[in-house]
């Protein structure tokens, strides 16, 4: 009996012994394959529970005037991060900053969600810190856990000049951002992203390339210094853009707007650098730059001059009688008009049952084609434009480009609307329009809208006779050719002489635009384009050259009335300060 009681145990021993050479050999395969086989792969992962890379910002590219002169620059800034698997007591830590920084504690809550990547990756807490309050902290710092410090180049604008629409502007990037926009990998939250203007323009040569610092972290991921085994990687600053921007005459022309809403625009046509580009009203540059306060955001988007709107690129208006030099040139080149033929202006011209009046009442008498150009008739131009039908008017506007893109090196601008016969029968039907459309269209009114940027493109044209660089901003940016073969080399110089006489004649519309210096010519035209809206706007486009420099210059003033009163006087501004020192002059178009 007792012999076979034994048995049992005997056997399960055996079973329990093969189990347990079973596991015990298992064990040691595992770790052959731990050890040996996988040793890199689990050596490379060690290293980064071990290892933190902290990204080092790069600071941005600055932007630079014609001259070298800096317009946008970078300045240090102080950033609190918090590690979220090393903070303790999270509630604790915000109370504490909160004392020390006197930002509420909700704030800091709020940014921690909306930065928040991971445990052990550091949750942007709060910008912009003073040197005051970093002292504070620091009082505090053994009361803190997981909090940290560090600088930041934050984008600082000079105040030498606003051109907030030109410059444009950073913003930070957030979840949202990168949802939307899909440019994980190359950002991180908190980074800056250029927005608007040439910041967005230029973001690639502006941005930059993120450094890297390496610290050792311990068992719980706490830092515990800077890494031996890897070498930091210094942050490479951005590229600087220089503009051809004249920051003194872009100055003056942000005062001498001051109060208006309108556009001046000077450029040089031989080169199409813009030397100054002013949209009025406009915004601080830097308010988008740091905190945005509820109370600046509502200032802003209720203001009836709509600051955020940039008329320089996206503005559509009628150019008035700025566009009677393109039905003048296209009768000329089709010979349908003769420069001596007298047509009689007695202040209201009649089609059919309608009336079309002169902006000049009572008229203007009996005038030619340079007399009609120089006094900016109304008459004589309701009169000779039935001489061309609507499309091949529209054919000439788009031979200066209008309806179309200037292809200025900034990142959007608006088309504008060239109408034609298929536009109108689509706008009115077949039967709902007439003559008498051409007639408002060739004095720059009705359907037709154009861009200001289109208005520097058109006088540049004019300026150098058909054959113009197109219009860029930055130094160095790929500039096409717009040429016009439509008209002769006699035709250019007529309208050339026609556009001085608007300036020089007793009776011209833009002598105001003329500041009398030796040596200057100038030629432009005046326009006054109805608004439906309240008062006309007022344009002068035009340009002066000396000693074989030249420079265009256009002005809208909206709700300005007379061009002649309002724009042209402006424009008279830019001649006298271009010209009228040798200095000047040395700044503007020496490079």
């Amino acid at each position: 009996m007792l012999k076979a009681a034994n048995l049992i145990p005997q056997k399960r021993l055996l079973v329990v012994s093969g189990v347990v050479i079973m596991l015990m050999l298992s064990l040691v395969i595992r770790f052959f394959y731990l050890q040996v086989y996988f040793h890199e792969k689990y050596k490379q992962k060690a290293e980064v529970n071990r290892i933190r890379a902290i990204p080092l910002n790069a600071p941005r590219g600055l932007i630079l005037d014609r001259n070298g002169e800096i317009i946008v620059d970078n300045y240090p800034t102080y950033v609190l991060t918090a590690i979220p698997g090393e903070m303790v007591n999270k509630s604790k830590n915000f109370q504490i900053i909160s004392k020390c920084t006197g930002i509420d504690s909700i704030i800091l809550e709020s940014n921690y969600k909306k930065y928040y990547r991971g445990r052990f990756l550091p949750s942007r807490l709060a910008k912009d810190l003073t040197f005051d309050q970093l002292s504070r902290i620091e009082e505090h710092k053994s009361e803190l856990t997981g909090i940290n410090y560090s600088q930041f180049p934050e984008r600082y604008y000079s105040g030498k000049i606003n051109a907030s629409h030109l410059l444009g502007y950073v913003k930070e990037v957030d979840q949202t951002l990168l949802k939307n926009l899909d440019v994980e990998g190359n950002y991180l939250y908190g980074d800056l992203i250029g927005w608007r203007g040439l910041e967005k323009k230029y973001e690639k040569h502006l941005r930059g390339e993120k450094g890297v610092l390496f610290v050792d972290v311990d068992a719980f991921g706490r830092e515990m210094g800077h890494s031996i085994d890897y070498q930091k990687v210094i942050p490479v600053p951005g590229n600087d853009l220089q503009t051809s921007l004249l920051i003194p005459l872009q100055k003056m022309l942000e005062e001498l707007l001051e109060g208006k809403q309108g556009v001046v625009l000077v450029s040089s046509p031989k080169t199409g650098a813009m030397l100054a580009m002013v949209s009025k009203p406009d915004y601080s540059p830097d308010l988008f730059t740091g905190t945005t306060t509820i109370e600046e955001w509502q200032n802003i988007i209720s203001n009836t001059g709509k600051p955020l709107l940039n008329r320089m690129t996206h503005g559509l208006y009628p150019p008035g009688s700025t566009l009677k030099m393109i039905t003048a040139m296209a009768l000329m080149e089709k010979g349908k008009i003769n420069y001596s033929e007298l047509i009689n202006c007695n202040g209201v011209y009649e089609l059919g049952n309608r009336q079309f009046r002169c902006w000049k009442e009572g008229g203007h008498g009996s005038m030619n084609l340079e007399q009609a150009v120089a006094q900016s008739c109304n008459i004589y131009f309701y009169t000779i434009v039935q001489r061309l039908t609507l499309d091949e008017w529209a054919v000439a506007c788009k031979t200066f480009a209008f309806g179309e893109l200037t292809g200025i090196d900034l990142s959007s601008e608006a088309k504008g609307i060239v109408p034609n016969s298929s536009y109108m029968n689509k706008l009115y039907g077949r039967w709902g329009w007439s003559k008498g459309h051409l007639l408002n269209l060739s004095l720059g009114q009705g359907e037709l809208v154009v861009t200001p940027l289109q208005m520097v493109q058109y006088i540049n044209i004019l300026a150098m006779k058909g054959k113009a660089p197109r219009l860029h901003v930055v130094e160095g940016a790929i500039t096409k050719e717009k040429s016009i073969n439509y008209y002769s080399q006699k035709t250019w110089n007529r309208m050339e002489k026609f556009m001085q006489n608007v300036i020089t004649s007793v009776y011209g519309t833009g002598k105001r635009a003329n500041p009398n210096i030796t040596g200057l010519t100038v030629a432009g035209k005046t326009g006054t384009a109805q608004n439906p809206h309240g008062e006309p706007h007022a344009w002068f486009v035009g340009y002066g050259e000396k000693n074989n420099e030249l420079v265009s210059v256009i002005v809208l003033i909206e709700n300005g009335g007379h061009g002649g009163e309002a724009a042209a006087p402006i424009a008279g501004r830019v001649f006298k300060f271009l010209f009228s020192t040798k200095e000047n002059m040395k700044l503007a178009f020496t490079l």
